[in-house]
């Protein structure tokens, strides 16, 4: 079901308000236009026509910005089935690194670099005990989704890691972790351990932010002594489970239309979970220019990769590295997958865009082509105020 609110309405009741009160990068501007843009004449579309009925309709085209509510769906599932041919008939571990609130100042202030740090430090820890013989001694892959926010959309950087359980040596076999005595002893054994991951992070983040700019001693101090939280989960059940948790997690974006409640009176009121109150449903209203700054945190700098791959899984390694793992287990040879959209709609979200929805026969086609209205170019857009 189509939404009664969308992100796009907030903005053009309200972008006014926000411009007034707080700064914005030419980023931020171009994504909100994006946002306001999608699928309305602004950007264009093409009248279709279904030659039994003669039913015609206007479809306009997207935005396809990562950041925008009603783009994801198609490069979501496309993004799937790349990962699909990538699993290993081994368990998955799911590993999430989070930052403490204290460096929260410095994100905005330097996101590329604080959440460069995240990515880096998070695929150094994993290396740190997949090459230590007390744990693995064999080379690893991971996959990393960068998050930025919380329910309640404030900032909350963190970092969902899927890690297969093992990894490929020299030989070219699969060898699984070393199980230490400790850990045998658990219910849940974890790929290495939560603790020392935790000490290992912490290191390597602040190593790693160092080489790129100073830190201040007092938020050092604060964030050293104290322990940085890795949740190390229990494994998947199986592919299944991994593909399930990918479509989650992937292509999220701070808000979704489908949370928003209310619009009224220069507030929004939205759904979201308290965690603190074992995940119960509440609401929360905030003033118009509160949520649209909320949501501008988690904007992403330009040509910001949020989805990264490493070891085996790097694109640089598939073609060798994984699919000596996918001979080891007798699967068949990794390749890349390509998906037009119209397949995405019918085999993954059945529904079949050349359908008549009137005759529901499969007979509309293009009859013309609408173009763009032009304007000055969203690259050109000066910043505003920096909130």
């Amino acid at each position: 079901m189509r939404p009664k609110y969308e992100i796009a309405d907030i903005l053009h009741r309200y972008e006014h308000n926000f411009l007034e009160a707080h700064k914005a990068s030419a980023q931020v501007l171009r994504t909100l236009q994006a946002i306001k843009q999608c699928r309305t004449s602004a950007l264009g579309g093409h009248k279709r026509a279904c030659s039994e009925c003669g039913h015609t309709q206007v479809n306009y085209n997207s935005c396809r910005n990562r950041h925008c509510p009603k783009c994801q769906v198609v490069a979501k599932q496309r993004w799937i089935q790349q990962r699909e041919a990538e699993l290993l008939c081994v368990a998955y571990f799911h590993i999430v690194f989070t930052l403490p609130h204290e460096f929260n100042a410095l994100v905005i202030r330097e996101p590329k670099i604080i959440y460069n740090a995240l990515f880096k430090a998070s695929w150094q820890t994993i290396q740190t005990f997949s090459k230590d013989p007390k744990h693995l001694d064999a080379k690893p892959g991971m996959t990393s989704v960068l998050h930025t926010w919380g329910q309640s959309m404030s900032l909350h950087p963190h970092l969902h890691c899927i890690v297969p359980c093992g990894g490929l040596d020299e030989k070219g076999e699969w060898k699984l972790p070393v199980k230490s005595p400790k850990s045998s002893k658990r219910k849940s054994n974890y790929l290495f351990p939560k603790r020392a991951m935790s000490t290992v992070f912490r290191a390597k983040f602040m190593a790693c932010v160092r080489e790129q700019m100073p830190i201040d001693q007092q938020i050092a101090k604060k964030v050293m002594s104290k322990s940085w939280v890795v949740d190390a989960r229990q494994p998947f059940l199986g592919p299944k489970q991994v593909i399930e948790y990918l479509g989650r997690y992937t292509h999220k974006i701070a808000i979704s239309n489908h949370r928003l409640v209310n619009i009224d009176n220069a507030s929004v009121s939205f759904k979201y979970k308290d965690y603190k109150a074992n995940g119960s449903n509440k609401i929360m209203t905030l003033k118009s220019s509160e949520f649209i700054r909320r949501f501008c945190l988690h904007i992403l700098p330009h040509g910001f990769v949020r989805m990264r791959h490493y070891g085996i899984l790097a694109s640089r390694n598939k073609s060798v590295a994984l699919n000596k793992a996918k001979a080891y287990f007798g699967l068949p040879k990794w390749e890349k997958q390509k998906m037009g959209w119209e397949q995405i709609a019918i085999e993954k979200l059945n529904y079949n865009p050349n359908q008549c929805p009137k005759c529901k026969l499969l007979t509309l086609e293009t009859v013309s082509v609408i173009a763009p209205k032009r304007g000055p170019p969203t690259n050109k857009l000066k910043p505003s105020n920096e909130f």
